[in-house]
């Protein structure tokens, strides 16, 4: 008998290749298909993002083909013809002799006061808020009032006060003889119902500011806006007086109305509020410039 030799079992082997080959198939087949859900996410996104376009310029364009264009509302015709009026009653061309007076801007160059654009603009700015340009915005709107209202007692009482509290003589022949050319020349070139009547009822005495807010009343024109008109006039004819007497260049010049802008603001704003019993002034040392300039020895203006 052959001797009995023992066999050796290889199945083990075998089994371990195939887990691992099946193994690898799976892995791969996982892969793939997360590939492919990763295609088909970015697919729809990209689609989704198109079709969000379209839809978005075609809206636009059925907007923009189906809608007119904004656009901002258009001036009457009555405040077309208010601007018209103001700008040219408030320029510099219209004759009322603003050019020849500096309500006592040159005595105070002559003293030192004022001897560039900041001093005189420190010094226009006490004017304006201080001074004169306060009383004279509240005249003009009392006035307004009393004409709009056609109440003659207050015209005349307004009138007379504005006429009085002007502090020397200077000053008195520079108010009154603006307002008188103010209301002469309006009168003639833009005359219109009951201005004569508005006139008559102020009395004789027509210093510039009540001038000025009555005819705006007799043609209609509204407060606030005659008021800040009134006010740029004035400061403009100022830094005028001042740019021939230090002197200024135009760029100068130009600084210094653009820094009295919220003065002008500030002031109309007060002088809307106010009454006759806050009329006042605290600018003493231009007070006394229209007084000294009086007998100033050289000068160049009528104040």
């Amino acid at each position: 008998m052959r001797p009995h030799t023992p066999r050796t079992i290889t199945t083990m082997p075998a089994i371990t290749t195939i887990t691992i080959i099946t193994m690898t198939t799976v892995i791969t087949m996982i892969t793939r298909i997360i590939m492919a859900i990763i295609t088909m996410t970015i697919t729809i996104t990209m689609m989704s993002t198109a079709i969000t376009s379209i839809t978005t310029a075609t809206a636009m364009r059925m907007t923009t083909n189906s809608v007119a264009p904004h656009k901002p509302p258009a001036m009457s015709e009555g405040e077309a013809a208010a601007l018209y009026r103001l700008m040219t009653w408030l320029s510099p061309s219209f004759p009322v002799g603003a050019f020849s007076y500096s309500s006592g801007i040159e005595w105070a160059v002559e003293a030192g006061d004022i001897t560039d654009a900041g001093s005189l603009g420190d010094w226009l700015a006490a004017m304006l808020t201080d001074g004169a340009g306060f009383c004279d915005a509240v005249f003009l709107a009392q006035t307004h009032r009393a004409a709009s209202a056609h109440d003659d007692t207050a015209l005349r009482d307004v009138a007379e006060l504005a006429a009085a509290l002007v502090p020397s003589r200077e000053r008195q022949l520079e108010t009154s003889t603006q307002g008188r050319a103010f209301i002469d020349t309006s009168r003639a070139a833009w005359s219109c119902e009951g201005l004569d009547e508005i006139i008559a009822a102020c009395g004789e005495r027509i210093v510039y500011p009540v001038a000025v807010g009555l005819v705006s009343a007799a043609h209609g024109i509204l407060l606030e806006p005659a008021l800040h008109a009134f006010l740029h006039a004035v400061v403009s004819n100022w830094i005028s007086a001042g740019s021939r007497l230090i002197p200024l260049g135009q760029t100068d010049s130009q600084r210094v109305l653009a820094r009295l802008e919220p003065d002008v603001a500030a002031t109309a704003s007060r002088a809307l509020a106010a009454s006759l019993d806050d009329l006042g002034s605290a600018t003493f040392r231009a007070d006394l410039a229209s007084l000294r300039h009086e007998t100033q020895y050289t000068r160049l203006f009528r104040s």
